[in-house]
């Protein structure tokens, strides 16, 4: 149908299933795509360059992969970190679909597939990555943003990969302006046409005196 897009809940078009061959976490892999889902064909120059740009992981915790796709972030996340609990986070139930697929195929069982309203309300996140649903247009992606970014632990950051000409720069001043006192938004790299934005979240200034010893 023409009007579906990678970020319709339930894709009407043919599922289409594929194989494709991908280089994630240093590991050559066979996974599973489909049509209806964003980039079924290959891994996409952003996300391509977003893994070539950002720092290693925590060690543990909860990550966050905001809008999964087939789930090639989720899957280098739960591979480089299976210590950690990945919540791989999409409203289409295709694409969901075939991130528990990857994962099962894999072996991976630190992986959650969910819709945003499934992850609990007190999960804290150490790290968010993600290539951001860019088309969903800039009201919704801007709420999609206040709801998760404010989740990142105290110093955790969210690094986030978004093509220069569809908005970049006016996204990372909008994040600057909205979340203000407490965290730092920068570009971390360039490249491909491409912006790393980087969100950092800082400590919580302590609201009481602290009692030095004499």
């Amino acid at each position: 149908m023409a009007s579906d897009h990678y970020f319709t809940a339930a894709p009407a078009s043919p599922e289409n299933l594929r194989t494709i061959r991908v280089n994630l976490a240093g590991r050559d892999l066979e996974l599973t795509t489909a049509g209806g889902v964003f980039s079924p064909d290959r891994l996409d120059v952003g996300t391509s360059v977003l893994f070539a740009n950002m720092p290693p992981l925590p060690p543990g915790g909860d990550f966050l992969d905001l809008g999964c796709g087939w789930g090639p972030i989720t899957l280098t996340m739960a591979l480089s970190a299976p210590h950690a609990t990945i919540w791989a986070v999409d409203v289409n139930e295709r694409a969901l679909d075939l991130t528990r697929r990857n994962a099962a195929k894999l072996g991976l069982t630190n992986v959650n597939a969910v819709l945003p309203e499934d992850v609990p309300d007190d999960v804290r996140f150490r790290t968010i990555r993600s290539n951001p649903p860019i088309r969903i247009g800039k009201e919704a992606l801007h709420g999609m943003l206040e709801r998760w970014i404010p989740r990142l632990d105290e110093r955790s950051d969210a690094w986030m990969v978004v093509q220069r000409n569809l908005g970049s720069d006016s996204l990372q001043r909008w994040m600057a302006t909205t979340f203000g006192t407490g965290y730092s938004v920068q570009r971390a790299a360039t490249g491909k046409g491409f912006r790393v934005l980087k969100v950092r979240r800082h400590g919580t200034p302590p609201t009481e005196p602290i009692d030095v010893p004499a």
